[in-house]
């Protein structure tokens, strides 16, 4: 169970939670095998395998590794004894238990570990999962202009794109970002994630009609810590077979097949690997180089033009059953070619956002290359623009935000190379330009 209205009991403890958090969503811990909303049998399975990988456990132990109290797993304990899996191996301290597998309960583990060799913290059943996704998603305010700009201190951009951005970020229905390369297309998607605000819960794995789908991923969840009370109430409790993490950003490139967007079954450990899209939501989802994929336009405008218009999804399990699930990010499609020349007309319709991040004017880029100069040690920033500016109008030569970051580093290399000071010399920026333009 994870939401906050269930029972007296259950509206006590939301109560109490919102009192100590601002999250809009808040997971609470079961008080018995009914409320996770898995049957005796799965918890059994999921008990043995523990106890099988890692050894000797003491019940809370065991708990801490299913993600259960003891409260709710002991009974199961007894049972388990009672049919001779599980023996106790001695007293554990707050009247509990060591336990250890007979060998029967050995066999019956490595049984369990063939049909499925998921262990860690117990799933989370597919209707928790979509409210937890719409609590949250609900939860989100319209962020203002002041927010926008906090999200994008860190990087140049032009004044005029915050008022493009704004309303798209509040829309929630996707956009693309277009223009040349290396004018910070990228970074600003990065950035946007900041604008959702608060940081969001997720479980661990999801169980629906037998299928075990892993959700939780190290390359795009960050843990984020769980708020503490005050006084009397130091820590506040949470079904902790969910993890708080940072809105997540997920930002796939020239790899992305269109098995990425489906749910990946591995028929040698039964488990389930969850799409991109889902391990994205209530966060972000920047397709970066769209356009460049291994697949065509067409192909994703295909996959997702229905979970476009009505912010759903639905997923084919190994089973063969469809499930539905929320399709609820902020979905950015980065590109340096002309989103027309890409997709239809359909798509674009539904990606109604459309912000052309174009070149930096010469006062940005003065800016830009003061910043970094001043960040690498350099002295003379100014000057250096003034040369770097000279060299462009030269060669006729486009202007980009990165540029100043990249010549910069080529010439922090060089005087390393040559045990001296940071020095911008006019020969070291001209030397860094004929190497970084293959200039002859």
């Amino acid at each position: 169970m994870s939401t906050a209205i269930r029972d007296t009991h259950t509206i006590e403890s939301g109560l109490l939670s919102g009192l100590l958090s601002d999250d809009t969503f808040w997971p609470v811990t079961p008080r018995d095998t009914a409320e996770t909303g898995l049957s005796d049998s799965f918890i059994e399975s999921l008990l043995l395998k523990t106890v099988l990988n890692i050894g000797t456990l003491s019940g809370r132990n065991i708990g801490e590794q299913m993600g259960l109290p003891l409260r709710v797993i002991e009974p199961l304990l007894e049972r388990l004894r009672t049919r001779k899996l599980v023996v106790h191996v001695r007293p554990a301290p707050f009247n509990d238990y060591y336990y250890s597998l007979s060998e029967n309960g050995q066999r019956a583990a490595q049984q369990h570990m063939q049909n499925c060799s998921y262990t860690g913290p117990a799933p989370v059943v597919l209707s928790d999962y979509v409210l937890s996704v719409e609590a949250q998603t609900a939860g989100l305010e319209p962020i203002d202009r002041d927010q926008l700009q906090q999200a994008l201190q860190a990087i140049s951009y032009q004044d005029e794109l915050l008022d493009q951005l704004g309303p798209a970020v509040n829309s929630n229905a996707g956009m693309f970002l277009f223009g040349p390369p290396g004018n910070g297309k990228t970074t600003v998607a990065r950035c946007l994630t900041q604008c959702l605000g608060q940081e969001i819960w997720i479980p661990h794995a999801i169980l629906d009609d037998g299928n075990l789908i892993k959700l939780q991923d190290d390359a795009y969840h960050r843990a984020a810590p769980v708020p503490e009370g005050d006084g009397v109430v130091h820590s506040q409790e949470w079904d902790r077979r969910w993890l708080r993490i940072q809105r997540p950003t997920v930002i796939v490139g020239g790899e992305l097949v269109m098995e990425n967007l489906e749910v990946r079954h591995d028929r040698q450990s039964n488990i389930c690997e969850a799409p991109l899209q889902m391990k994205s939501n209530c966060g972000c989802l920047l397709i970066d180089d769209f356009g460049r994929q291994r697949i065509q336009p067409e192909e994703l405008l295909n996959r997702w033009i229905v979970p476009l218009e009505n912010r759903l999804d639905f997923l084919t399990l190994p089973t063969g059953k469809k499930i539905q699930v929320p399709f609820e990010q902020l979905i950015i499609f980065s590109t340096n070619l002309n989103p027309d020349q890409l997709v239809d007309e359909a798509f674009l319709r539904r990606v109604p956002y459309k912000i052309f991040v174009d070149d930096p004017s010469e006062e940005e880029y003065r800016a830009i290359t003061k910043g970094v100069a001043a960040a690498f040690g350099f002295e003379h920033g100014a000057e250096a623009a003034e040369h770097l500016l000279k060299l462009y109008r030269r060669e006729n030569r486009n202007l980009r935000r990165c540029h100043p970051r990249d010549l910069l580093t080529q010439v922090r290399n060089y005087c390393r190379y040559r045990k001296i000071r940071p020095q911008l010399r006019p020969e070291f920026l001209d030397m860094a330009c004929r190497s970084y333009f293959s200039e002859l």
